[in-house]
């Protein structure tokens, strides 16, 4: 007879103590596999194979990498730099493969990518890019390589630029949802999809005069790399976007056509006089260089700058699905950083379209105090924009590429509300309330009244805070603050013109500026700590936090899927609004950027 009060015993395969003895084998396996790779030496001659594919993010998370699951091919930014910095110097590596296919991500990685390149380049090295079927932003990154080969078979699909925003508004109607906002100013467009139904004329200007930018250096940079008229090639954009790899070797936009295993073979043959076989080591992959060479760089001297990145939205606390940075995260960072009586500086890099404010605000305040005690400097990648532009100013000086896009200086607040939504599924509602507030950010019903009124001025306090942190970081009065302010939107070289930065360049050159500000010594490389720590599968499996194993290991798994099956970005605006709903309301008062600019 079943006693009742006795919890029932758990049955299956996937119990704590089961599920222990099926994985821990398989990670142990893995974990020497890799290892064992990783020990094997380098060639003494070789082609460097880069794959790049994609959306390239800042940082890779390696704690949601499962080893049973497929993961992309291409590396992070921050590691695809790191390679190429090393190839310049290293006399194994005799040439240098890009293979391209598919690559979508911010104009800024790819300028940075292309000065990488370049780099290598300068140091004697010849880089060949392969092309698949290629769009824009594989092939202006291929223009940075000596040469460009298009697969046999393969086309050139250069149609130019766009900027594309979803406006929820109606369909969010038509479900019983709409939205209340409160936007601080008019530039901060970031309200416009779910009470618009089309772009206001601010945001039309903004995304505008981006594109423009974007554009002409598009323009410019492959026609004079290309050896033809700018004119030339911006008529082939606007009258023949469609090209087939014949076509475009004999316009001059590549130099020829080959499958992959033909110039697998051609390249195997000038670099190791044999011809292409399975036991042929004349190629080795990105991953397999990082994983056998120091990393991130040789250090020369016992010296250390520690690199924090910032990575995606500015959150308080980190979620199960969220791939951001959230405020324990930054904590962490700089402790380990400033406990190390070996770093001597700290370079901020920043890839963020902002998130939440208080939480920009509370990581501006940690690093001021950080700033104090070790030189930082700051690295602006992609985005760097809102709350992500806040997190900026405790730089002692900020880099951004001239492509980066920054600024977005406003506040923005949404307010759900699904009464339309209830009425029509037949859901009832019954509140008691002790206070006259106690109600009014429920999404069952709009904010009326007084209680709309409070609603928009908390949102303008923010934006008051926002714009005196940045008046007293620039050193510029509140007035001068306000009119780059608003929302606006800038590119690198336009935010210093109006001196929301300090200089332009890349990773390197804030390395570079925060050896100087520590006064380190110049004629050595010293060593790179990269934060936050990247824990591997083992250690995010293992550790604690109250949370069951196959719990963990259930989170993980969907973050793997949702990273490689779900397309993201015409939706991330509506991670916030998800964000209130499943809070039930809650208000947030969000700095993020309105809009994104993809090359692809």
């Amino acid at each position: 007879m079943n006693n009742t009060n006795t919890p029932a015993t758990r049955r299956g395969c996937f119990r704590n103590g089961c599920l222990l003895l099926f994985i821990f084998p398989i990670l142990i396996f893995i974990g020497l596999f890799w290892a064992y790779r990783s020990s094997q030496a380098l060639p003494d001659r070789f082609v460097l194979v880069l794959p790049l594919s994609g959306e390239v993010d800042e940082i890779r998370n390696e704690s949601t990498s499962m080893p049973f699951l497929p993961s992309r091919e291409s590396l992070s930014l921050q590691e695809l730099l790191f390679v190429l910095n090393h190839a310049v110097s290293d006399e194994r590596v005799r040439e240098v493969l890009l293979d391209i296919r598919g690559v979508k991500t911010t104009p800024a990685k790819i300028a940075e990518l292309k000065e990488a390149v370049e780099k290598v380049r300068k140091g004697g090295k010849k880089i060949i890019a392969f092309l698949r079927s290629a769009e824009d932003a594989d092939y202006l990154l291929a223009t940075a390589c000596d040469s460009i080969i298009v697969e046999r078979g393969g086309y050139l699909h250069l149609d130019g630029l766009k900027a594309e925003t979803l406006f929820y508004t109606t369909p969010l109607g038509k479900i019983g949802v709409n939205v209340q906002a409160a936007q601080w100013k008019k530039y901060k467009s970031g309200i416009e999809p779910f009470v618009r139904t089309g772009a206001s004329r601010e945001y039309l200007e903004q995304i505008n005069t981006l594109l423009d930018e974007v554009y002409d250096d598009y323009l410019d940079y492959v026609s004079k790399r290309r050896g033809m008229s700018r004119g030339l090639f911006e008529a082939l954009v606007n009258n023949d976007p469609l090209l087939s790899a014949n076509k475009a070797k004999k316009l001059g936009l590549v130099d020829g056509t080959a499958s992959f295993w033909e110039l697998q073979r051609a390249m195997t043959r000038k670099i190791t006089g044999k011809e292409l076989g399975s036991e042929n080591d004349a190629y080795v992959s990105a991953a397999e260089y990082r994983s056998a060479v120091v990393w991130p760089q040789k250090a020369e001297s016992k010296e250390r700058i520690a690199v924090i990145t910032l990575s995606g939205m500015i959150v308080r606390s980190a979620g199960e699905l969220g791939d951001g940075i959230d405020v324990e995260t930054l904590k962490s960072s700089l402790d380990a950083a400033l406990e190390d009586k070996a770093v001597k500086a700290l370079v901020l890099r920043i890839d963020s379209p902002g998130g939440d404010a208080l939480a920009s605000a509370d990581m501006l305040q940690m690093l001021d105090s950080a700033a104090v005690k070790k030189p930082l400097v700051v690295s602006m990648s992609g985005v760097a924009a809102s709350g992500g532009y806040m997190a900026a100013l405790a730089g002692k000086s900020i880099f951004a590429h001239p492509l980066t896009i920054t600024g977005s200086i406003g506040v923005y607040a949404l307010k759900p509300n699904i009464s339309g939504l209830a009425e029509k599924i037949g859901l009832g509602r019954d509140v008691v309330t002790k206070g006259r507030y106690a109600d009014a950010s429920t999404p069952f019903k709009p904010l009326e009244g007084e209680a709309y009124d409070r609603f928009v001025a908390a949102s303008g306090e923010v934006y008051d805070d926002f714009v005196g942190k940045v008046a007293l970081s620039r050193k510029m009065s509140i007035a001068a603050v306000d009119s780059v302010a608003g929302g606006r939107v800038w590119t690198g070289s336009r935010a210093l013109k109006a001196g929301l930065v300090d200089r332009t360049g890349g990773l390197f050159d804030a390395i570079h500026q925060a050896q100087i500000l520590a006064k380190m010594d110049m004629t050595k490389k010293p060593r790179i700590l990269l934060y936050p720590m990247q824990k591997s599968l083992l250690e995010s499996l293992l550790q604690g936090n109250g949370v069951s194993l196959a719990d963990r290991v259930s989170a993980a798994i969907k973050k793997q899927l949702l990273h490689e099956f779900v397309f993201e970005r015409q939706f991330t605006s509506m991670a916030a609004f998800y964000e209130m709903l499943r809070m039930s309301g809650q208000l947030s008062m969000l700095a993020v950027m309105p809009c994104e600019i993809v090359i692809e």
